[in-house]
């Protein structure tokens, strides 16, 4: 197989969390432009229906399903409506998360358990939920948005949820990974540094001299340039790799 052939992503079909912005909205992006069909899901009806029309404009099946990741009746009815619509899920990109920057002495136990309900549990539900189908079926692959913050400690903000949240997130990937390789399903993630998106205030000073200055690229990146590695580790262009994950963060985490 010529080697761009192995990242065509035609007669897929792909579930994108958290996928009516952001990085999220990225991946199902690219991942349609590839030839995937995409499965929409958030619970911003509005922004879904605009990310909805921008992707059948590329000729691909989409669908959205406005659900809460948090929820299991809502992962299944999610994918009870994606088999329906599609006859099977090849893919699925555990995006949806949320942050809260204060210092550890500050975080309730509420603010700590929403934290870890989103970007943990959420992802938990949703790996095992769709996993089974892909074991069932004998294949599929499961991408995780990581952080680089699972590996270091961000500032000059403090985020002791959202870090060990994502360093979590990495073990289960290499846990789900081990457990599922006998049944071709594979599981991946991504670890992405300062990316320019609604949530991180970039250009604001007490945070740029930290995070842009203190990296190697000097600059953050744009959610666009996630979208191929995304294409990479869902498609058999990573068929020989499972249980990886793949820092994409301009060079911050070599410091």
């Amino acid at each position: 197989m010529p080697v761009l052939e192995k990242f065509d992503m035609t007669g897929r079909t792909s579930v994108v969390t958290g996928s009516t912005r952001g990085l999220g909205r990225a991946f199902a992006t690219a991942l349609a432009e590839a030839g995937s069909n995409v499965v929409i899901v958030g619970r911003d009806a509005a922004a879904a229906a605009s990310v909805q029309a921008e992707l059948e404009a590329l000729g691909v099946g989409v669908l959205t399903v406005l659900a809460d990741v948090t929820k299991r009746p809502d992962v299944e009815r999610l994918l009870s409506a994606a088999v329906e619509r599609f006859g099977r899920v090849d893919v699925l990109v555990n995006n949806a998360g949320t942050c809260i920057h204060k210092p550890a002495l500050d975080v309730t136990d509420d603010e700590w358990r929403d934290v870890m309900s989103v970007n943990l549990d959420g992802l938990w539900i949703a790996s095992q939920v769709f996993g089974r189908h892909m074991v069932e079926r004998g294949g599929g692959s499961i991408v995780n948005v990581g952080s680089m913050s699972a590996s270091i400690v961000n500032r000059p903000q403090w985020q002791p949820a959202y870090n060990a949240s994502k360093a979590a997130v990495h073990h289960l990937t290499r846990s789900l990974a081990a457990e599922w390789a006998p049944s071709h399903v594979r599981v991946n993630a991504i670890a992405p540094g300062y990316m320019h998106t609604d949530m991180a205030p970039i250009d604001d000073p007490q945070f740029y001299r930290h995070w842009i200055e203190d990296a190697p690229q000097q600059r953050a990146g744009e959610p666009d340039e996630l979208g191929p590695a995304m294409v990479f580790l869902a498609s058999d262009a990573s068929s020989f790799m499972t249980g990886s994950v793949l820092t994409i963060d301009g060079g911050y985490t070599v410091y």
